[in-house]
């Protein structure tokens, strides 16, 4: 998917500026309605970091471990399939499936995933920025399975027999569109009120979520009603690309995406809100935590925003404005609608890598 051709960005007459309201910064701390005590945190135990137990590898590494068991007493159910390529249908078929060793064996990585995740929760709530979390959502590629759902709900059971009475449940919104209708809580709502919906993207180490939200304000004012009317989902793992091919096939994506939105008449906002893994600066910027994406992010002479302003630099004939932040904030947002009595809220994602965020309401 991806198109090495050069960007032909969207142009307007850039002689008449509009003036540029108030914009929270890359990175910013204080959000609209919330604001972000703790992101991107990287905690070891007994001199091993607990990220390497809780992703996507360490599952399938779990898997691995309960088949070289079985294979001692009998035969290996999934044969010569390689642990690292076995999916999550493939991995909810064997838990559902009539054959007892293939059901013990994801059910044996379940359990150690789960404490896996159940002692990266307990570690995470002994950091002072993270006490008196009252919910803690679990987003990210392990969500979309029932293999997931369980590893969730079986951590969860683990913590209260260990007396630490904490909500742990699947994010609310599906993974490949939580950051996305997250996007839509990282700027104030007068910037986009006047408008049907606005663009967002969702770079990950496995894949790139490129859609347009439909924010709904005329259905619910606290965006519980927003939608993502259209996505692209591009599984870059699945070929050799760089940070370039992702950059371009984003732009060219997001460009397709205006012009779909305005033929169907969608007033879009001016402003793109993106999410992606590492500490993200000020300056947009992007700092640890960005090793799980293809090629350089960190780069001194790279900025992210810059470079998507530089490819779309108005939307509807308005100047753009690029907000970015991590990726697990952003997923995290997208549960503000639905938060109930809740006030302090946290997120993992759990994918090719670990992502982690804590959040109380303003």
């Amino acid at each position: 998917m991806a198109n090495k051709s050069k960007v032909s960005p969207l142009r307007a007459d850039r002689s008449i500026r509009l003036p540029s309201p108030p914009f929270p910064g890359h990175g910013a701390l204080t959000l609209p309605m919330a604001r972000v005590d703790s992101y991107n945190l990287d905690i070891t135990y007994e001199g091993e970091r607990l990220a390497a137990h809780t992703n996507k590898r360490a599952l399938k590494a779990a898997v691995e471990k309960w088949r070289k068991a079985a294979r001692v007493s009998g035969s290996d159910p999934f044969g010569k399939r390689d642990s690292m390529k076995l999916t999550k249908k493939e991995l909810d078929a064997a838990l559902s499936s009539e054959d007892c060793q293939a059901r013990c064996i994801v059910l044996g990585a379940i359990e150690e995933f789960a404490g896996a995740l159940a002692l990266l929760t307990e570690r995470n709530l002994r950091v002072p920025e993270w006490q008196n979390t009252e919910r803690i959502v679990v987003g990210g590629g392990l969500r979309a399975s029932a293999t997931g759902e369980l590893v969730i709900r079986r951590a969860q059971a683990l913590l209260h027999d260990r007396g630490l009475h904490i909500e742990l449940r699947p994010i609310r919104s599906h993974p490949h569109e939580a950051a996305l209708l997250g996007s839509a809580q990282l700027v104030p709502s007068f910037m986009i009120a006047g408008f049907d919906a606005m663009l967002a993207a969702d770079i990950g180490g496995t894949n790139v979520r490129i859609g347009v939200v439909r924010l709904n304000f005329k259905k619910a004012a606290d965006l519980s009603k927003a939608r993502v009317w259209k996505k692209i989902v591009w599984r870059h793992a699945d070929h050799r690309v760089g940070r370039d091919d992702v950059l371009q096939t984003m732009a060219d994506v997001m460009i397709k995406l205006i012009k779909k939105a305005e033929s169907k008449g969608l007033r879009l906002a001016p402003c793109i809100g993106i999410a992606c893994p590492g500490r993200i600066s000020a300056d947009g910027s992007i700092g640890n935590g960005s090793e799980v994406l293809p090629g350089n992010w960190r780069s001194s002479d790279f900025n992210l925003p810059s470079w998507l302003f530089d490819a779309i630099p108005t939307i509807g004939g308005r100047e753009s404005m690029v907000v970015l932040h991590n990726d697990a904030v952003v997923q995290g947002l997208s549960e503000i609608p639905f938060l109930g009595s809740c006030r302090r809220w946290g997120v993992f994602t759990v994918g090719t890598g670990l992502g982690n965020a804590r959040f109380s309401l303003t």
